[in-house]
């Protein structure tokens, strides 16, 4: 993720600067839009996830704390929606793992590989606490640090989620006949 200056670009998007808040949608479309895709595990639904995400951020500009970074802020809304619509749609209709989108994107073809498709089904059986942490650290390389902002939780609580997420994501792997190193 190229460096920006949020902070330059966030006062000029409060001032009504359009742009600004585009170059901020430019920067961090991708991790929004992976997150999301990580946490519900459908492209559509990570689509429309972001585009929401985007949406709010921009609609509660405003109440953005200066004080923290303005990444930490976008994805812990990202984070939020993606558990929001997993709970939504969990109470409407249950999820058919087989279904996939007729037509295939660059996600698709990225995960084409088995190997790939396995860590993702193992990902999508641990609890959303231990996939937020995994996510964070393993797909996003977010700090510690970084992330304990974001979950606002201490490092130590971040650590210790993320030891044991790695060792039922271990289990679950194992399950499915991946060996981990």
């Amino acid at each position: 993720m190229a460096e920006i200056d949020e902070a330059s670009l966030v006062e000029r998007a409060l001032k009504g600067d359009h742009q600004a808040f585009a170059t901020l949608i430019d920067a961090y479309g991708c991790v929004v839009y992976n997150l999301a895709l990580r946490m519900v595990n459908d492209v559509e639904d990570a689509r429309d996830l972001a585009q929401t995400v985007f949406i709010k951020a921009w609609e509660k500009l405003a109440t953005f704390d200066r004080r923290n970074r303005f990444f930490s802020w976008l994805y812990r809304i990202a984070l939020n929606e993606s558990l929001n619509h997993r709970s939504r749609r969990r109470r409407h209709e249950m999820l058919d793992e087989g279904l996939r989108s007729a037509e295939p994107g660059p996600e698709q073809r990225f995960e084409a590989t088995e190997e790939i498709q396995m860590v993702q089904a193992a990902l999508m059986e641990l609890k959303e606490n231990d996939r937020e942490v995994v996510v964070l650290r393993h797909f996003l390389q977010l700090s510690h640090h970084e992330m304990s902002a974001i979950l606002g939780v201490p490092e130590k609580t971040v650590k210790s989620r993320l030891y044991s997420a790695r060792q039922r994501l271990e289990v679950q792997l194992r399950r499915k006949g991946l060996s981990t190193p």
